[in-house]
């Protein structure tokens, strides 16, 4: 498998540092691992494998058990992730899904994030949900590899 172009943003260094930008600013005020869970079910739904590998590497790396990443697919079935991590679930997959309902945050499912996360923490979710739904689009249409191991300085030095 061989990506079709380099990830668009190696080709213009701005926008690369404008979401990593974007990605400090948006990684403290939330628990870590919710934040990666956000990243891995719209990975898992946009079908980008390597915002799935990585983010499954991450969420390893800050003590995930293996069946809460197992599971995360159908966390509605499970009783393994919080109210809370529900809430964040549920927002991610209505925002990643936009198009599918002509309402696709009702006010019943912002609400029950709501109590949960106060509005700073909601204005993070929706910009790591945001943030992470424009990753995999990119990493999606030039048909990015997943590495199936951490990514190193010198994979990003070798893909830009």
């Amino acid at each position: 498998m061989q990506a079709r172009i380099k990830n668009p943003v190696f080709a213009m260094p701005e926008a690369m540092q404008a979401l990593q930008a974007l990605g400090k600013a948006t990684h403290s005020g939330l628990p870590a691992k919710t934040i990666k869970l956000v990243h891995l079910r719209a990975s898992q739904i946009n079908g980008c494998s390597v915002c799935v590998d990585m983010h499954s590497r991450e969420l390893e790396q800050l003590g995930e058990t293996n069946v809460r990443l197992f599971t995360v697919a159908a966390w509605r079935d499970t009783p393994f992730f919080t109210e809370a991590e529900r809430a964040a679930l549920e927002l991610t997959e209505v925002l990643t899904r936009i198009a599918d309902r002509s309402d696709p945050v009702t006010d019943e499912i912002w609400a029950q994030a709501a109590k949960h996360y106060d509005e700073k923490q909601l204005a993070l979710l929706v910009l790591n949900i945001a943030q992470i739904n424009l990753w995999n689009r990119l990493n999606v249409a030039v048909k990015q590899v997943a590495l199936g191991r951490p990514w190193t300085p010198e994979d990003l030095k070798a893909a830009g």
